[in-house]
């Protein structure tokens, strides 16, 4: 199977989905939280709602299979859509077995489930770019996104064996859904979701994601793509909104952050791992890309680790981490 550059972002930064809360209720209806999370979606079960955030115009309709992303938003508040003056406030409950959410009529009643997307601090980055206040994807556009809330609703309110374990696959599937949905529905800005999913410049990100000593210079990279070097450039950055080789040391400093988020690799091991010619040109590209040092980015992220074991772990050997590191000792 050819390498799915996606998947490999979404590995490395860590996305994590999972349903936190719901309700079901009968028009007229209303409910409202605050929003501490930084990425959270609302999805709709059955039935209808419509959803009001700080940040937007105008509320989004949002109809059964539909899910919205909130991104970086304060609060959010959810109707049931109609006229009526007099709204009764809903409670969104935690403890999906509660006989409201399991005994719904989904033929009457609207069921929304809402949760949060858990990511590493490089991941919230990235999506924060990429996606707008509200993104709103139509479950009448795939059918995979309804059929795996369906199967989503359906586990969680039903505490069965392994439903724990299903929950979290369902709500993985989701999210990726709705990230390919968004896509295609949408005319995304520039950046790595977009650049990721353009079949035109797949071979070069094949190059570009490659380990060490796989040539992707300027000319391999356009040689990969039957263009030109001046019409693969050209087109990398309209898509990517970065130059093929800007968007080199990012994917270098991405795959940087989570081993020394994770790993008790030495940093010297880690530079060349990566493709730099040593400890310092690493320790300066990622001071400029992330703004702090690895040893301190380490320090802040895993406080457990001292500074003088930090300093051993710099010196002495260690084994290799069972951690694939994906690196880009590139030419060019």
């Amino acid at each position: 199977m050819d390498a799915d550059e996606l998947s490999e972002v979404l590995d490395l930064i860590e996305v994590r989905s999972m349903p936190s809360g719901g309700f079901a209720a009968r028009a007229p209806w209303v409910a409202g939280t605050d929003i501490e999370d930084s990425l959270k979606f609302v999805a709709i079960v059955s039935g209808r709602a419509r959803l009001s955030a700080d940040g937007i115009d105008h509320p989004v309709v949002l109809e059964s299979g539909d899910v919205a992303i909130l991104n970086d938003r304060s609060w959010v508040r959810l109707d049931d859509g109609s006229d009526a003056v007099q709204r009764r406030e809903v409670e969104p409950e935690q403890d999906f077995s509660s006989p409201r959410l399991r005994h719904a009529d989904r033929s009457t009643d609207d069921v929304v489930v809402g949760g949060r997307i858990d990511l590493s601090p490089a991941g919230r980055l990235l999506l924060h770019h990429a996606l707008p206040p509200v993104a709103h994807v139509k479950g009448t556009k795939t059918s995979i996104i309804r059929e795996s809330l369906d199967r989503l609703f359906a586990e969680v309110t039903s505490n069965r064996m392994g439903s724990g374990f299903a929950v979290r696959q369902y709500s993985q599937l989701i999210l990726l859904e709705v990230l390919r949905a968004y896509v295609e529905q949408t005319d995304v800005p520039p950046g790595w979701l977009r650049v990721l999913t353009d079949e035109t410049l797949r071979p070069a990100l094949r190059l570009l994601h490659a380990g060490p000593g796989t040539p992707c210079g300027l000319q391999e990279l356009a040689s990969a793509t039957a263009m030109s070097r001046t019409s693969f450039a050209e087109r990398f950055r309209a898509v990517a909104g970065v130059p093929p080789l800007a968007y080199r040391t990012r994917w270098r400093m991405l795959q940087a952050q989570r081993a020394l988020r994770d790993d008790d690799t030495r940093i010297g091991v880690l530079a060349a791992s990566l493709g730099y010619s040593s400890e310092a040109a690493f320790s300066t590209a990622f001071k400029r890309e992330v703004g702090e040092s690895p040893i301190r980015y380490r320090r802040r992220l895993r406080p457990e680790a001292s500074p003088s074991a930090t300093t051993r772990a710099s010196r002495a050997p260690t084994a290799p981490s069972s951690r694939k590191i994906h690196s880009t000792q590139c030419v060019g």
